[in-house]
């Protein structure tokens, strides 16, 4: 289904709402809970009430949404742990991916929302202080001794597997071998003074602790972060990057125990409308939208970017090969 005409779908999901019986939700009180990342705190925040009004103006029924937020596959694992979240709107769809493993979400959840159920994406780019006093412009700049890189915990988060990824698949685009790439990821983690367990906690360490010479973050993080500080920070984009996208699934076994299915299926395809792609423009996630990428285009500079699917065979052989206990990832910090 295209974007266009899933967009169109959103008034019929929330006209279509009102009919029938929810058997635990109140007719016209619903409270969803959103398990989200890291760096989503102000999507969200802009998003939810936006998807309320507009939901309440079709319907009669008032959702509040909550939030809960943090390292992605942190947030994934303790929705598998007993988190109620109505919807999980993760970074990555390998943690999706698991919680289909437990049973939470139907296996095929990336096709029950178009773009592989990701309404965004992003990309990975370097954070550098003002001046950039050490020249970083690519990702073997990162290796250079002496170069402090910020990145989260890719065990934990989202944002530090796609750094990591990132870097390991600029070389093998570049036409270099396995061994290469490993010796890259391995020098850059070497450079990596302290693993935070999330982004936004790596986005604190680098702009208010003051450590580091570079923060490598997605797109978004990198720009609210210049939106905040100014000219405290320059943004460089390396050569090439990878395809972050941001997918997001109903948490099927809560939304059907709860009654609360079409209010959490309507809030995701909220994100497909006009009014959530220009939300998500806003706050510098890259739209589906094709109206609305060319309406924001000054605030997404071109690059190349490859995907987890072409470079890595997809997030579950990555996943297995890189950040499973005793992967790639273990190997490379064990001999830090």
């Amino acid at each position: 289904m295209t974007y266009n005409k899933f967009a169109f779908a959103l008034s019929a999901t929330l006209a279509a709402a009102t009919i029938g019986f929810a058997p635990v939700a109140a007719a016209n009180e619903v409270t969803l809970l959103n398990v989200s990342y890291d760096v989503a705190r102000e999507l969200y925040k802009d998003v939810n009430p936006a998807f309320a009004a507009a939901y309440k103006k079709s319907t009669g029924v008032d959702v509040t949404i909550k939030q809960s937020h943090g390292g992605s596959s942190k947030q994934a694992r303790a929705v598998a742990d007993g988190l109620e979240a109505s919807v999980v709107t993760m970074n990555q769809a390998n943690d999706i991916d698991m919680l289909a493993d437990r049973g939470l979400v139907v296996q095929d959840w990336a096709r029950k929302f178009p773009n592989n159920a990701a309404p965004a994406y992003s990309t990975m780019v370097y954070l550098v202080r003002k001046g950039n006093p050490k020249a970083i412009k690519d990702w073997g700049d990162l290796a250079k001794p002496g170069v402090a890189v910020v990145i989260p915990n890719p065990k934990t988060a989202g944002n530090g597997r796609y750094t990591y990824l990132a870097a390991w698949g600029s070389v093998l685009k570049k036409g270099g071998n396995e061994a290469q790439a490993r010796e890259l990821v391995g020098k850059i983690f070497k450079n990596v003074p302290v693993l935070d367990a999330g982004g936004r906690a790596a986005t604190t360490t680098f702009t208010q602790r003051q450590i580091g010479d570079v923060l490598v973050t997605f797109e978004n993080e990198v720009n609210m972060v210049r939106a905040e500080f100014g000219d405290n920070f320059e943004v460089v984009y390396p050569s090439s990057s990878i395809l972050a996208e941001s997918p997001v699934a109903v948490v099927d076994k809560v939304v059907d125990k709860k009654g609360i299915r079409k209010e959490a299926t309507a809030y995701l395809n909220f994100l497909y409308s006009d009014a959530g792609q220009e939300i998500i423009a806003k706050h510098y996630l890259r739209p589906r939208s094709d109206a609305v990428f060319k309406k924001y285009a000054a605030s997404f500079k071109p690059i190349s970017l490859f995907t987890v699917d072409e470079v890595f065979g997809g997030w579950r052989a990555a996943q297995k090969k890189h950040f499973d206990d005793g992967g790639e990832f273990d190997k490379i910090y064990s001999s830090k």
